[in-house]
């Protein structure tokens, strides 16, 4: 058994390789918009080169400004997973820098979402190995605990369960239920059509913007 304050759960099944190649090549905001526009983290910011991020997750609940549950949580970590790590949003401490990102990649996590604090981004943005965090800080972590691996967690106001599909961008980070995951891929995949014939009849000076007036009309009728 557990002690108490402590939780460590074995990690959930990973997403296929296919699923994680198709998710990177889709744009996080066509993923976000069919997902009814409410899913996603905000107040997270990327702190890399860019480069579009897919995995599961594996999830860490710690101590804000503590690191001890996540340098437990490598142990649960493998290739093709994304680190995400709840740390209350608390900006006093960093709760990794270079050498722990490092360290993750070297076992082929894809990435890390953390709500709290890091430092060493001046190495980190040379890399396009993906960060993303709520704020930075020289100040360093506690290795004290507690904290919890593989349960849910909140980040940037988003809930990420264990298990879940994690992607990423320039324009932030969302977690995808594996059961929703091919619905959603589809319907990105039809909107990514319709975008680009959207842009192509904004080059051809056709771009059709009637709905404006009648939906104006139909906001101002009802």
């Amino acid at each position: 058994m557990n002690p108490a304050g402590w939780r460590e759960h074995e990690s959930a099944v990973q997403a296929s390789p296919a699923t994680l190649d198709a998710l990177r090549q889709l744009a996080v905001s066509l993923l976000s918009d069919n997902m009814a526009r409410v899913s996603g983290t905000t107040g997270l910011r990327p702190y890399h080169r860019p480069r579009p991020m897919a995995g599961t997750a594996v999830t860490v609940r710690t101590r804000g400004g503590d690191n001890l549950a996540i340098h437990r949580a490598f142990d649960y970590c493998r290739p093709g997973d994304v680190l995400v790590i709840d740390g209350a949003g608390e900006l006093t401490q960093a709760l990794m820098g270079d050498i722990m990102a490092s360290y993750a990649a070297s076992l082929g996590v894809q990435g890390l979402v953390i709500d709290g604090a890091i430092r060493d981004v001046g190495a980190l943005s040379q890399r396009d190995f993906p960060v993303y965090a709520r704020g930075v800080t020289h100040r360093g972590p506690y290795k004290s605990g507690p904290g919890e691996i593989n349960v849910p967690v909140t980040v940037g106001g988003m809930v990420v369960h264990p298990g879940d599909i994690v992607v990423g961008d320039e324009d932030g980070v969302l977690a995808i239920a594996p059961g929703d995951v091919e619905a959603v891929i589809a319907g990105a995949r039809k909107q990514a059509e319709k975008e680009a014939a959207q842009l192509e009849a904004i080059a051809q000076g056709r771009f059709d913007r009637a709905w404006v007036a009648l939906q104006r009309d139909r906001m101002m009728n009802g």
